[in-house]
């Protein structure tokens, strides 16, 4: 296929350009995706799961979802599990002299 770019005008030429830009980069992900295939396969016929596996990048666990412990008095809606750091209307709560045994659900 040859293309004579001296025919083209500037809007043309604009969009070439675009386009050539977007196939390349469609053809680095297909490259890219086409060789992960492979070295999966390759890692599945030495017996592992997969290759994550093989190299350790396997995506961490997700942990279960904790149950709420504390809710906001003012709004039920907001509820705290206990874990990580305490929400604002809990610690304004605390301020305003509750305890966190009258924030237990």
């Amino acid at each position: 296929m040859e293309l004579d770019l001296n025919t083209l005008d500037l809007k043309e030429l604009k969009s070439l350009q675009t386009r050539v830009a977007r196939a390349i980069a469609t053809f680095e992900d297909r490259r890219k995706k086409e060789a992960l295939s492979k070295l999966d396969e390759a890692a599945r016929e030495l017996g592992f799961a997969s290759l994550a596996e093989l190299t350790g990048t396997a995506a961490p666990r997700k942990r279960a979802a904790v149950e709420a412990k504390y809710a906001n008095p003012a709004n039920p809606a907001e509820t705290w599990s206990g874990r990580g750091r305490k929400p604002r209307w809990f610690a304004a709560a605390l301020a305003g002299g509750k305890s966190e045994s009258d924030l237990l659900i």
